[in-house]
């Protein structure tokens, strides 16, 4: 490997991945009972509506729900390109390989194809990025970019790096670079988010792009610090803060549903047979419909009934078949007396 981005690890960056590793676990738990397809369109729209806002897209979340509902809105031509080539692009989110140059390529054709007559090909005039104070960032110049992106892959490809600080170094690195004419920073942000997608699946319900919006003046600010100090250090810091906030915003739903299933929610719609079911599988994860019937007091016939509904409602789950055993997302203790 040839070409090694220069960054500096520090024990904050260190601190955070134990912090985000340690909250993605706490979700991952309930990934697939609880994390919805609704709460998966929400958290797209929080993305989608994030990364465009940055940009100066203010449809927002209403309007952009609306839109993927098929209904008229109004905006100017410009905005609804806008929106409808990152609602393209991130359906196709879960198909992109993040190693793949051709990739980001097909990415960027997709988000700006009703806007750039050259989507999906590197820029070919020299750019200089603005920031607050004016001009901050002279890109290299069009004719490096595509070796410089070649290396740029390569270097993702090759790196040991984990992932979260590997993705932060090549979001950072991606902008320094500004390979296209336009559309770099949701790209970046796109990349980023698939490159976290390829490490943990949970990342496709993950609004990162939502977060680095409400921090949109410190996520200029730590690119603007990274290009003055020639290391992507205070970006990937940055990053890592924002990745965590996200994780644990997803997190405060996940629990908020555990809670309404132990508590009042669903607490409320279960009767004391079906707590008593739940207890006695939490006890005996083998237990069979017949044992059931025997400590409930009620037919086998009205046991499976229960066991129906309770997995209906996510709050047992059956792994393994026939020979497998009960899975109990609540716990019940039986109220003394």
């Amino acid at each position: 490997m040839s070409y090694k981005p220069p960054f500096t690890i520090t024990s904050k960056m260190i601190n955070l991945v134990s912090e985000i590793s340690e909250a993605l676990t706490k979700i991952e738990v309930y990934e697939h009972t609880l994390i919805t397809p609704y709460l998966r369109k929400i958290n797209r729209i929080k993305t989608l509506a994030g990364t465009l806002e940055i940009e100066g897209n203010f449809l927002g979340e209403e309007k952009i729900t609306a839109i993927l509902d098929g209904k008229r809105v109004l905006a100017t031509v410009l905005e609804l390109a806008e929106v409808n080539g990152a609602i393209k692009a991130y359906e196709k989110f879960e198909e992109y390989d993040c190693y793949s140059l051709n990739d980001l390529l097909k990415a960027h054709k997709i988000l700006m194809g009703e806007i750039l007559t050259t989507a999906g090909t590197f820029r070919s005039v020299n750019v200089g990025v603005g920031g607050q104070s004016g001009v901050t960032h002279v890109a290299p110049p069009f004719y490096r970019v595509p070796d410089l992106m070649c290396d740029l892959f390569e270097w993702l490809k090759s790196s040991d790096e984990h992932p979260l600080i590997k993705s932060s170094v090549f979001h950072y690195e991606f902008e320094f670079i500004h390979p296209f004419s336009d559309g770099n920073g949701r790209i970046g942000r796109l990349w980023q988010s698939a490159i976290l997608y390829k490490w943990k699946n949970i990342f496709s319900s993950v609004p990162t792009e939502s977060i680095v919006r409400d921090y949109q003046n410190s996520y200029y600010k730590a690119l603007e610090d990274s290009t003055e100090l020639g290391e992507s250090t205070p970006f990937i810091e940055f990053m890592l803060e924002v990745i965590l906030e996200s994780i644990e915003k997803v997190g405060n739903k996940v629990g908020n549903k555990v809670g309404n299933k132990v508590g009042s929610k669903v607490g409320n719609d279960l009767n004391e047979n079906q707590k008593l079911i739940i207890q006695s599988m939490s006890q005996n994860p083998k237990i069979s419909a017949k044992k059931l019937s025997d400590i409930v007091g009620i037919s086998v016939r009205k046991i499976e009934e229960n066991i129906s509904k309770l997995k209906e409602m996510r709050v047992i789950e059956r792994v393994g078949g026939t020979r497998g055993h009960w899975k109990t997302m609540v716990s019940y203790k039986k109220t003394e007396q």
